[in-house]
């Protein structure tokens, strides 16, 4: 406290004028500067081209994946279309037009087949060995045992099969375009 003091030549002790001071000098202590979001090192580059290349690779795969799936998405269009048609009003003009609809049902399936499956494979293949081959691309035997068997009989067979197999053999046909497998 004695520092805060100052004596004057007559012996009257006055305080300190506040330039005098000590503490008056000091300033702020400046902050450091923010770090900076580019990579300090050669390692952060590196990580960072992986991480490009990765992310290229992966959006080239989906689109090979697309490209390669994309009959299917086709095909469960066309099988909407047919089925609109089989599903439609009878009356004279849609008898001709379901008779064609449901011969162009063993056709789709052919199409489709030939999407994945090398045609010198599939192209000749007819009635239980064409059976025999689509129940190979699922689980289970629905071809060749279930509704699938109407196949064959459907682009010649004059009489049209009864509504409950028909929806069926659709409800089968939708489910194994969505999910058969190529590997045969």
């Amino acid at each position: 406290m004695a520092d805060l003091v100052r004596t004057t030549a007559d012996g009257v002790s006055a305080p300190l004028a506040e330039s005098s001071a000590p503490l008056a000098g000091l300033k702020e202590i400046p902050l450091p500067l923010p770090p900076a979001w580019t990579p300090q090192t050669w390692g952060w580059l590196v990580v960072a081209a992986l991480l490009l290349l990765a992310i290229a690779w992966l959006g080239w795969w989906l689109y090979r994946r697309h490209v390669a799936n994309r009959y299917r998405a086709e095909a469960l269009g066309e099988l909407a279309r047919l089925e609109q048609v089989l599903n439609g009003p009878a009356t004279a003009e849609s008898a001709a037009a379901r008779g064609r609809a449901l011969g162009a049902l063993p056709a789709l399936v052919k199409r489709v087949v030939l999407a994945f499956a090398p045609r010198e494979r599939v192209a000749a293949l007819s009635d239980a060995e064409w059976l025999a081959f689509l129940d190979r691309t699922t689980s289970g035997q629905p071809f060749t045992q279930g509704a699938g068997k109407l196949l064959p009989s459907l682009a010649y067979d004059p009489r049209p099969p009864s509504a409950t197999d028909l929806q069926a053999l659709i409800a089968l046909l939708r489910n194994w375009i969505a999910r058969h497998h190529a590997a045969v």
